[in-house]
């Protein structure tokens, strides 16, 4: 396993395209949602949790994604259909965060929400030091309500990511970072 701070200094985003099988383990996917857990909750209000797709389940839910898509664009070819319904099957897994800020009388709605935010930070990075890849995306339906109440979201609850999992196939690429001149102020009173 990386040291922490090496691990911090080189998380990346695997593209998609790149995350074969194997995926992670019954017992790894225990550790990565167990360490995707362990964020700052002001209030221990959990407001996100997790929904895991796998297996046929990602096609399951991609016949959501196509349905809805179909039906806003009758004129799609079944090429672009075929794209809609394997988003959740590009990956081996592939786990949405899911926040469910609320209001409360002591708790921020946005604490809440960065929280979720957190979870799906930390999630990258227990894949990343178990050895797997990743990539966070929200697309089109992760937006789309209809989409989202088939998929089992309540109301009040959004998705702060799907974050795909998988082995690289090739080594991630990094991209260029801001120097931090041009993204640190001090303040000077």
């Amino acid at each position: 396993m990386p040291d922490a701070l090496a691990l911090l200094r080189t998380r990346r985003s695997v593209r998609i395209a790149d995350l074969g099988a194997p995926g992670p383990s019954p017992a790894d996917l225990d550790t990565l949602l167990t360490i995707a857990s362990r964020v700052p909750d002001h209030g221990k209000l959990t407001p996100w949790r997790f929904i895991v797709f796998e297996g046929a389940a990602r096609l399951a839910a991609g016949e959501i994604i196509a349905t809805v898509f179909r039906a806003d664009n009758p004129e799609a070819d079944a090429a672009r259909i075929e794209i809609e319904r394997t988003r959740l099957a590009r990956a081996p897994l592939v786990i949405a965060v899911v926040s469910r800020a609320a209001p409360h009388v002591k708790i921020p709605e946005w604490e809440q929400v960065l929280s979720a935010g957190a979870a799906a930070l930390n999630l990258e990075l227990a894949v990343q030091a178990l050895g797997y890849g990743s990539n966070w995306v929200t697309e089109w339906y992760a937006y789309d309500r209809r989409v989202l109440e088939r998929l089992g979201l309540a109301p009040n609850e959004r998705v702060a990511g799907f974050i795909h999992i998988g082995t690289p196939a090739t080594p991630a690429e990094d991209r260029p970072r801001p120097p931090l001149e041009s993204i640190v102020t001090r303040f000077a009173g």
